[in-house]
């Protein structure tokens, strides 16, 4: 394992929140699932800017991936579940295998796939809770914007979707909130 995602996985095994989050999605033995984007993004910008660790803001997102299984439903399913067990976090559940029509894509491979699609390299970032109770950290587009506090929008984000990156990083104020975050050019370009 890397320096940065033992570091990442450390952040969040650290923090009780979140390993209870990552457990609790754990027993619900999706295929292919993971907690990604503010969930792990929060938490390494907190640490990063020295900041206690923080909830993350808004919904905590859960991807899973089951080809088998794209009724909408099931989504509504493990989110009532969730909602059940930890009523005081806001739960997105999205089986990723249906996920490309809304968002005008190829269909994604596998759970991991589909963060590749995601707005920012940053927060195309997931983990998961692995029996043993190892955190486990997927980074398809890699960890380097993350740590090095860089907003980067990834390549449709930055073309045809630019509206959208723009509208994120006003509503969400991370440059306010992370004021050592640098606005970066898209992937592939200098």
């Amino acid at each position: 394992m890397n320096a940065r995602v033992q570091l990442v996985a450390e952040l969040l095994a650290r923090d009780q929140f979140r390993l209870e989050l990552l457990d609790l999605v754990r027993t619900l033995d999706l295929p292919d699932s993971w907690i990604g984007a503010g969930f792990v993004r929060t938490a390494v910008w907190d640490h990063l800017h020295g900041h206690p660790p923080s909830k993350p803001g808004g919904d905590v997102d859960v991807i899973w991936f089951d080809a088998d299984n794209v009724d909408e439903s099931a989504d509504r399913k493990f989110e009532n579940q969730l909602r059940v067990a930890r009523p005081d976090v806001a739960w997105s559940v999205k089986n990723q295998a249906r996920m490309h029509i809304r968002n005008g894509d190829e269909p994604y491979a596998s759970a991991v796939d589909a963060m590749r699609f995601w707005p920012e390299t940053a927060t195309a970032i997931a983990a998961r809770l692995v029996y043993g109770g190892l955190v486990e950290i997927a980074a398809p587009l890699g960890l380097d914007d993350l740590m090095e506090l860089k907003l980067r929008p990834t390549t449709r984000f930055a073309i045809e979707k630019r509206d959208i990156f723009e509208r994120r990083v006003r509503s969400k104020r991370w440059l306010q909130r992370y004021p050592m975050l640098t606005l970066t050019n898209p992937l592939g370009q200098a």
